[in-house]
């Protein structure tokens, strides 16, 4: 091989490499910029920042144990360091091959006030004079999908309230406790703590000593 040849291959080569860590760093930048100067408390909007998400709002629909719809549409709005954990769980799913499905996120209070009046139970709603961790924007009720956007078999259906939901009860096939504890594993890693009664509801650590909200979203 010829001197002159060499030469252009070791500048072609340190080019394509130029250009990639300019590519990386480019993207890397744009990424921590995403989120802009907003507050870690602001109210925004998880499709704003992510297409990565399944959504099945159920209580924008009448299929939930209220038999109510009671949002007039359907969003998840979070506070904005409840919505980055929750993107870093979801990047760490799917690498695994899965994705986080909603069900539900930041509850207005004037909605738990609707819920509350369909069901006065707080083994089933919590009482909005003391309001949620959904009312203050840290809680989310969640589920998994594969590739296929097929959802994994937790062993109950969302909100079913007897023991079987609970993450202490056992007596499941082996398939549905490794789907529990693959998305309860994950989420603890990102700063999310689990509700023992309820394997789909996930509270963002120390969202409770944020402020309960009514903030209200906007519908197209």
């Amino acid at each position: 091989m010829s001197t002159v040849l060499k030469i252009y291959i070791l500048v072609g080569c340190l080019f394509l490499v130029s250009c990639k860590t300019n590519w990386v760093y480019k993207n890397k930048k744009e990424s921590n910029a995403t989120f802009g100067n907003l507050n870690d408390t602001t109210f925004v909007n998880l499709k704003d920042y992510s297409r990565d998400f399944v959504y099945d709002m159920k209580y924008a629909t009448e299929d939930n144990f209220l038999k109510a719809k009671v949002y007039d549409c359907a969003e998840c709005y979070l506070r904005l360091k409840t919505i980055k954990a929750l993107m870093k769980a979801n990047a760490k799913f799917i690498k695994k091959g899965f994705k986080i499905k909603l069900y539900d996120c930041y509850r207005p209070l004037d909605i738990q006030k609707k819920m509350w009046a369909i069901v006065s139970n707080p083994i089933y709603v919590a009482d909005p004079s003391k309001g949620s961790i959904h009312n203050r924007g840290g809680a989310v009720d969640i589920s998994l999908v594969d590739s296929n956007g097929v959802e994994l078999d937790m062993g109950t259906p969302f909100d079913f309230f007897g023991p079987e939901a609970s993450h202490d009860y056992k007596n499941l096939p082996k398939e549905i406790l490794k789907n529990r504890k693959l998305l309860k594993r994950i989420m603890l890693r990102y700063k999310f703590k689990s509700f023992n009664s309820e394997w789909w509801h996930y509270n963002r650590k120390n969202a409770k000593l944020d402020t309960v909200s009514n903030f209200k979203w906007k519908c197209d």
